[in-house]
């Protein structure tokens, strides 16, 4: 059984600088865990924080499962979600967080081989309008590049 990508966070990369990368479990309740087969969620402008609980995913979107019961059918789409971390890796991205300017985004949420449902979880930190006009100036002139070698061959 090969990983399910389920959403992925496309503006992470265009707005954020990421340095480090986490997988890390979430704690769904209900029929959440159907409705993320379905592949019916959304990162888009979901962070997550450090909390006395442990780190919480906010307003990570996953839509309610439309078979589910009534009582299932109350849970909120956008509540906070916990993530599952080990105490020391909690510990690690929390020293790494309270240096300035740091956070926390979520860039995918996946199943992976053994059927669990995953969050990749990234320390980033936020690119500038002047980091993202060099990156778009970088990439024109790769392109320009190749344009010309294949005119070449």
């Amino acid at each position: 059984m090969a990983v399910k990508i389920i959403a992925t966070n496309r503006k992470a990369h265009r707005d954020f600088l990421i340095l480090e990368a986490v997988e890390c479990g979430i704690e769904l309740k209900g029929s959440e865990v159907k409705a993320l087969r379905q592949a019916k969620a959304n990162l888009n402008d979901s962070f997550a924080r450090l909390d006395s609980k442990g780190i919480i995913l906010y307003n990570c979107y996953i839509s309610p499962y439309e078979q589910s019961s009534i009582f299932s059918s109350k849970i909120d789409p956008v509540r906070p979600r916990r993530l599952l971390l080990h105490k020391t890796e909690i510990r690690k991205i929390a020293s790494r967080v309270n240096q300035r300017g740091f956070t926390l985004i979520p860039l995918k949420i996946y199943f992976n081989q053994r059927g669990f449902a995953k969050v990749e979880l990234a320390l980033a930190k936020g690119k500038r309008i002047f980091d993202k006009r060099r990156v778009i100036k970088e990439r024109q002139a790769q392109m320009e590049v190749k344009r010309a070698l294949r005119r070449k061959s």
